[in-house]
């Protein structure tokens, strides 16, 4: 069960400048991580882009995503990057290891040298890189690679490398019928004020449904949302009404096209105030009702 967050390329057009667009992605990726997302992925929009388009995007992203003790070796200098000293901590949440009991940290490392006999050297935040045997079921890393360490003391330092995911969410870039068509795809919603209005009642039905398989939410832009990024008319939406409510019939399967292609279009603040909620904020309300338990 995976929960997937999708944004286009198009997320900060309407930013005055650079440091106010990477502010705005650094909501994004805090977002991601407040509520455990494993995938945030950027779909096409070039039509709404403006000066910074889906590179610029991934970028930051992507930086936003890396632990702070591997940036400068990953990243180094760019010019994305240029205000990515604003971008808020994420402080993805981890098991904090410890010389006293049997607790561990799971971590990232970057493979900085390939030596003979499978072992390599990890950059993983520690005073110094270490030496580290690769399992017998991975294959051997490149240098710059990036792997998943598990430590379980650091004096004396024992670690290992470890065939998982590291906490935090991935980052990638994939057409919008690629996505939603991935086996771990789950429930497909748009998000939109003109989908079907979340209530109390309905948050029971999805909140079961997201435990079990799982989603893959679609956010629109700023002043773009979904509609205006797929053409679609609001009549249209209207008329795609889901079956998830009813417990006893399967809901309709992701098809081809706008907007029959998910499963919901789901309007989760039906008392919005403002004409517009931009798509920072939308995450923030949308993923604070989905991720609730029964």
């Amino acid at each position: 069960m995976t929960v997937s967050i999708l944004v286009p390329s198009s997320l900060v057009r309407e930013a005055e400048d650079k440091r106010e667009a990477t502010r705005k992605i650094g909501y994004v990726a805090r977002a991601a991580t407040v509520f455990n997302v494993d995938r945030v992925t950027i779909f096409p929009d070039e039509a709404g882009e403006n000066r910074w388009g889906g590179d610029f995007v991934e970028t930051v992203l992507r930086y936003a995503a890396t632990p702070p003790y591997l940036r400068k070796e990953a990243w180094g200098k760019r010019d994305e990057l240029q205000y990515a000293g604003i971008l808020p901590p994420l402080r993805t949440a981890t098991q904090t290891g410890s010389e006293s009991d049997d607790s561990e940290s799971i971590r990232q490392g970057i493979v900085t040298e390939v030596g003979p006999d499978g072992r390599v050297r990890v950059n993983c935040g520690l005073q110094h890189p270490i030496s580290l045997i690769v399992p017998p079921s991975m294959e051997a890393p490149d240098v710059g690679e990036r792997v998943t360490i598990r430590i379980s003391s650091r004096r004396p330092v024992r670690a290992k490398i470890v065939d998982e995911t590291p906490p935090g969410f991935a980052v990638s870039r994939m057409d919008l019928p690629e996505a939603l068509g991935r086996e771990d795809a789950g429930l497909c919603i748009a998000t939109s004020r003109h989908g079907e209005e979340l209530s109390v009642g309905r948050l029971g039905v999805l909140a079961g449904r997201l435990q079990t398989d799982g989603a893959t939410i679609v956010f629109g832009a700023p002043d773009r949302g979904l509609v205006e990024i797929f053409g679609v008319e609001e009549a249209e939406i209207a008329a795609h009404r889901s079956g998830i409510w009813d417990t006893d019939a399967d809901s309709p399967r992701v098809e081809s096209g706008a907007p029959s292609r998910f499963d919901l279009w789901l309007n989760a603040i039906p008392n919005q105030g403002s004409k517009t909620v931009r798509t920072e904020e939308a995450l923030f309300a949308v993923l604070a009702c989905l991720t609730l338990k029964e």
